[in-house]
């Protein structure tokens, strides 16, 4: 239905939708969702806390793949996030899966990160929000009653051909490694 490369946010969607059923906006995101299905990856490229940069959807071809898009570094719900799958890195490479972090905090910060709380796999930086924006994810944020730009917490699986078998958006950073686990066991068969 949409472009490889469109850009949700250009078609006017506001990202700080309720997460109720109820919610035409939330309703219409889900919607753009399930249309991405099957759709490729964007090709961009973007630094990598491992020393390279990443060229998606190449460099990540062949294998199960989730990015996990979280707002920053270090702060409270970003951290459990992280360190839940820290957790389980090694359930996603029994079934033979890649996990990447992807926020909009540069190397160092990411790198910070990932010392402090030793993570084992590798966050990417997205600063200027391409990957982000393509993907529906950067926009108008709520938090505490203010709006300001940023990413929401949204989760893609992506195939070993390049293509978005999953989205899942607003998730909750305390039981998204479960549901991620799952659907990705059961879309490789393993």
């Amino acid at each position: 239905m949409f472009a490889t490369n469109t850009n949700f946010l250009q078609m006017g969607i506001v990202r700080k939708a309720v997460a109720s059923p109820l919610n035409p906006i939330f309703l219409l995101l889900e919607e753009i969702s399930m249309s991405m299905l099957g759709t490729n990856l964007p090709a961009i490229s973007l630094e990598s806390t491992e020393g390279k940069h990443v060229k998606l959807p190449e460099d990540i071809a062949g294998s199960w793949t989730l990015l996990y898009f979280y707002p920053k570094d270090d702060t409270p719900g970003c951290t459990k996030q992280a360190c839940s799958y820290r957790d389980h890195i090694g359930e996603f490479k029994e079934i033979g899966a890649k996990v990447y972090g992807v926020s909009l905090d540069h190397l160092d910060s990411h790198k910070n990160f990932i010392q402090k709380y030793s993570l084992n796999f590798p966050l990417l930086s997205d600063p200027d929000h391409k990957l982000s924006e393509a993907l529906g994810v950067y926009g108008d944020q709520e938090w505490k009653g203010k709006v300001f730009k940023g990413l929401s917490r949204d989760s893609f699986l992506i195939s070993p051909e390049g293509k978005i078998q999953r989205v899942w958006r607003k998730v909750d950073p305390a039981t998204t490694v479960e549901e991620t686990l799952q659907e990705i066991s059961k879309a490789s068969g393993r």
